[in-house]
């Protein structure tokens, strides 16, 4: 495939201005390969850097390119890439740590203090007709997923870590707060790993009849007035907090009973204030998960066996001229679930 001099990329010059743009198409490393974007989720973080120009302590401090969950077909590779060839469809791990710190010698290179990641100042996303990238993080993905799946392994890896991190496992009684994208990544994921139960609260009923379809024994209404006294009766094991509600995540934890485990996906705030002695009475394990780490193999074979639906969560797509419109989508329809934007469009 003959590629182009230059490329269009949507950038973000401040918060609430994104701009169509043209670059040079990016110059690749011996180890890193040159990859046409078919297909981007959108994710919350995009839209929370595009309205506020920042999350926590990373800020946008010069024009940036968003979009952290890409996948595409390869058009070139560098002189020392061995992993993958020109013409396979990958889909992109978007972050690259340093391969040699302890805690990428450990396994936790999701910790890395050297870790450039898409779309998180100051590295550039995957907006953008072509990217570069490491080809250790170049997963290729075979026919049975499409590119709008490929795309969406990035968030079913959020999920499959917080599965891993909360020890789901054979009889499992698992509580989800929060019926988004991540959310109803985690109900498939809990029961993927085997898990007896699954309940998921939310207060849209679209996405907690879709949880049902997905495989959510239990979808809760918690905007009800049943809701609290159902969920409290489901007696979870294990919480996987997705809403980033500080409610919910009180309401979740004290729903566990002793030795219970609760992962706190969603991020609402800096803080959340806890039931603490509930905690401690019941020796609640509580964690935080930051992104993955060593997922995508396990996402690629449960999106290729479709016991992971990934289709199912696309409601819309966008091109690249309108990145603006699919990171609006979310608050402006409420049947969104999970945006694409297709960049060849």
């Amino acid at each position: 495939m003959a590629v182009p001099d230059t490329m269009r990329v949507s950038v973000l010059r401040a918060p609430g201005e994104l701009a169509l743009e043209r670059r040079p198409i990016p110059a690749f490393g011996p180890r890193e390969v040159l990859v046409r974007v078919l297909s981007v989720g959108t994710c919350g973080s995009d839209t929370h850097y595009y309205r506020h120009g920042r999350i926590g302590r990373f800020v946008v401090r010069a024009p940036l390119v968003l979009g952290h969950e890409p996948a595409g077909e390869v058009v070139a590779v560098g002189a020392e890439v061995e992993r993958v060839r020109p013409g396979q469809r990958v889909s992109l791990e978007p972050g690259v740590p340093c391969f040699t710190c302890p805690l990428c010698a450990s396994g936790r290179y999701n910790l890395c203090p050297r870790m450039r990641f898409f779309a998180t100042p100051p590295v550039d996303g995957a907006f953008a007709e072509y990217v570069v990238h490491h080809e250790a993080m170049a997963h290729p993905v075979p026919d049975t997923v499409s590119d709008d799946a490929a795309a969406l392994l990035e968030p079913l890896s959020v999920a499959i870590w917080a599965c891993r991190k909360a020890g789901v496992g054979p009889g499992s009684r698992v509580l989800v707060s929060g019926a988004g994208p991540v959310g109803l990544l985690a109900v498939q994921a809990a029961r993927a790993f085997g898990a007896a139960e699954v309940a998921v609260t939310d207060l849209r009923w679209a996405r907690l009849s879709l949880a049902r379809d997905l495989g959510a024994s239990r979808a809760v209404d918690m905007g009800a007035d049943t809701g609290p006294k159902e969920v409290s009766g489901f007696a979870p094991d294990i919480l996987i907090e997705c809403s980033g509600s500080p409610e919910a995540t009180a309401g979740g934890v004290l729903a566990l009973g002793g030795g219970g485990r609760a992962v706190l996906v969603g991020m609402g705030g800096d803080t959340v204030a806890l039931p603490l002695s509930h905690v401690q009475d019941n020796e609640i394990t509580v964690t935080g998960v930051f992104r993955y780490a060593n997922t995508w193999p396990t996402a690629i074979a449960l999106a290729s066996a479709r016991t992971v639906d990934l289709d199912r969560l696309v409601t819309h797509h966008f091109g690249l001229a309108d990145v603006e419109g699919a990171l609006g989508a979310g608050a402006e329809d409420p049947t969104a679930v999970k945006v694409v934007v297709r960049p060849q469009a």
